[in-house]
């Protein structure tokens, strides 16, 4: 038989075996891949746990008293104390920083602080948390100093004059005393915040964090006049001799059978004698 005589059926089942054979390839391709992408659809749970770890790590949280430390190091200028009207130190930041303004001197003075601080009153037995100026009569100042930025501090209404021995030129604050001057105010912000957004406050040291801590101001004095008026000493006249704000209790001492016996009374047991 001749090349060219093929066998019909032959002929016919090439194509087929072809097609067969190709399909074979693709299933071994198929299920040699496959375990590939069954290790895939595996591999992403496990990365999502690292994924949220990291998410979920936050940032550490940062002490504001070393954060003043780090940036009254990196800041331009130096600390001035100013020293203004009693009562005039919020609205000489307000004026000065108009002049600043109007006299084209953001690059000689910088930033103006007046240092605040919470404290506790309690009045007619009503506890309630005011702000007020810790450093009453005194403004802080960073700038270059130079004949143009000293007139422009100094001629500022409400100021009076630079703090220190020479008034025209006078000595900036050290770091330290820098710091000592505006730790407090920015610690207690710091833990408000913290506060407000539901989370403890930020680490600082301890002292740090004492002074901080709202102070507490009464409306009595040592040595002022009361009247008792509860308890079995009611009606009677006292003399505080001891105020313990903590508690909210004075010591007064009442004169029983001619001599003075100390008695520890809370504040809405005793009314001011006018």
């Amino acid at each position: 038989m001749s090349e060219q005589e093929l066998d019909p059926q032959t002929t016919e089942d090439a194509p087929r075996q072809e097609q067969a054979a190709t399909e074979d390839v693709v299933e071994t391709e198929q299920a040699e891949a496959a375990p590939e992408d069954e290790v895939t659809e595996h591999s992403s749970p496990q990365d999502e746990p690292a994924e949220d770890k990291a998410s979920e790590e936050a940032e550490p949280e940062v002490d504001p008293a070393e954060e003043l430390r780090a940036r009254l190091r990196r800041q331009p200028g130096d600390w001035y104390v100013v020293h203004t009207y009693a009562g005039y130190e919020k609205r000489v930041k307000t004026n000065l920083e108009a002049r600043i303004l109007t006299q084209d001197m953001e690059d000689s003075i910088y930033e103006i602080q007046v240092p605040m601080e919470d404290v506790v009153e309690i009045k007619n037995t009503t506890r309630k948390i005011v702000s007020r100026v810790r450093i009453p009569g005194y403004v802080l100042v960073r700038m270059d100093l130079d004949d143009a930025s000293w007139g422009v501090v100094r001629h500022t209404s409400g100021v009076t004059g630079f703090v220190g021995n020479d008034a025209h030129h006078p000595q900036p604050l050290s770091l330290d005393e820098t710091y000592d001057m505006l730790a407090p105010s920015v610690i207690q912000e710091a833990a408000k915040a913290a506060e407000k957004e539901g989370r403890a406050a930020p680490a600082s040291d301890v002292e740090e964090t004492a002074a901080a801590a709202a102070p507490i101001h009464v409306d009595f004095e040592v040595g002022e006049s009361v009247t008792v008026n509860d308890g079995p000493f009611e009606t009677l006249p006292a003399t505080i001799s001891e105020i313990k704000p903590e508690a909210q209790q004075l010591v007064v001492l009442v004169s029983i059978f001619e001599r003075e016996t100390p008695v520890t009374l809370s504040f809405n047991q005793v009314t001011k004698i006018l």
